[in-house]
Order: structure tokens, then C-alpha cells, then sequence
């Protein structure tokens, strides 16, 4: 579990890197697909990634406006802040948590049960996704879009 939350902070910092070349108009420019534009898209990576793991620790969600965050640092400076929340709870993960019941209040007021490994992957596999989508509006810039390889990152050491 580590390593995929590790591979996706490394993709996103290398985005954000990436980010560091496109004119502010281009990052906030609206885009077909995603959340609406390149900023946001990682504003919401960020949020989703936090929200979900403090509702499987019975902690609030505190909603933040990404009207508040439109600039690149903005946007990094929010992911440093949430952070160490969430690799912390990483950290933590062990293989017996997995099948732990996480309680979902929905939005329709309904209530959905996930166990806590399957929201663990739901947040891993929402940043690839996103990231995807980043590839595309990449080449619409033609830039060439950060790799999403997984080897090569030094995540997992082989023994010797």
C-alpha cells in the first residue's frame, strides 16, 4: 500500500515540476474532462486523497474552496499542508486494517459500506486517473507528459 501512495507522490512533485514551465493562464485555462482545469485537477487529487482517509478515522472533513488555492505554489503549499496527515495514516497501514468496515455517509443521506482497503485503492486509482488525464492535456500543449512507470522510481529494492 505504501509504495502506491509513495509512486503517486513522486508522479505528482514530477507534475508539479512539469507545472513549473505552462503560463498560469494554461493551468487555469478549462479543460474537457477532469474537474475543470489543470490546477484544479491537482487540488482535487489532493482533497480527495485527504478526505477520504480522515473519514476512515472518524475525523471531519474540512471542506476547502479552490478559489482560494489558483496558483501553482498555492496548490503545493496545500498538499504540504495535508501530507502529513495522510502518511502518517500510511504509515499505519496494516494488512489487517483491509477488511475493516468504513461507514459512508452519502450524500443522498443513504449510507455505503466499503472495507478500508478498498477506499485505500479507490485513492490510489483516483490519482492514476487524474494523471491520465493530465497525459492528454499535456500533449494538447505539446509538452511531454511526466512518465507514470512505476520501476525506476526506487521504491521497491530488490535483496541482494
Amino acid at each position: 500500500m505504501e509504495s502506491f501512495f509513495r509512486y503517486n507522490w513522486i508522479v505528482r512533485e514530477q507534475w508539479f515540476q512539469w507545472c513549473e514551465d505552462v503560463p498560469l493562464e494554461e493551468l487555469l485555462r478549462p479543460r474537457t474532462g477532469g474537474v475543470g482545469n489543470i490546477l484544479q485537477t491537482f487540488f482535487h487529487i489532493i482533497d480527495v486523497e485527504w478526505s477520504w482517509l480522515q473519514v476512515l478515522q472518524g475525523k471531519p472533513d474540512g471542506m476547502e474552496n479552490f478559489d482560494n488555492y489558483k496558483t501553482l505554489e498555492a496548490v503545493r503549499q496545500f498538499g504540504r499542508k495535508l501530507r502529513p496527515d495522510v502518511e502518517a495514516f500510511v504509515l499505519s497501514w496494516d494488512p489487517s486494517m483491509e477488511k475493516r468496515p468504513c461507514i459512508d455517509p452519502e450524500l443522498d443521506s443513504s449510507v455505503a459500506k466499503e472495507s478500508w482497503g478498498e477506499v485505500m485503492f479507490h485513492v490510489i486509482a483516483h490519482e492514476i486517473h487524474h494523471m491520465g488525464q493530465l497525459s492528454v492535456w499535456s500533449r494538447e500543449l505539446d509538452k511531454k507528459p511526466v512518465s507514470a512507470n512505476f520501476i525506476g522510481k526506487g521504491l521497491i529494492t530488490p535483496d541482494n
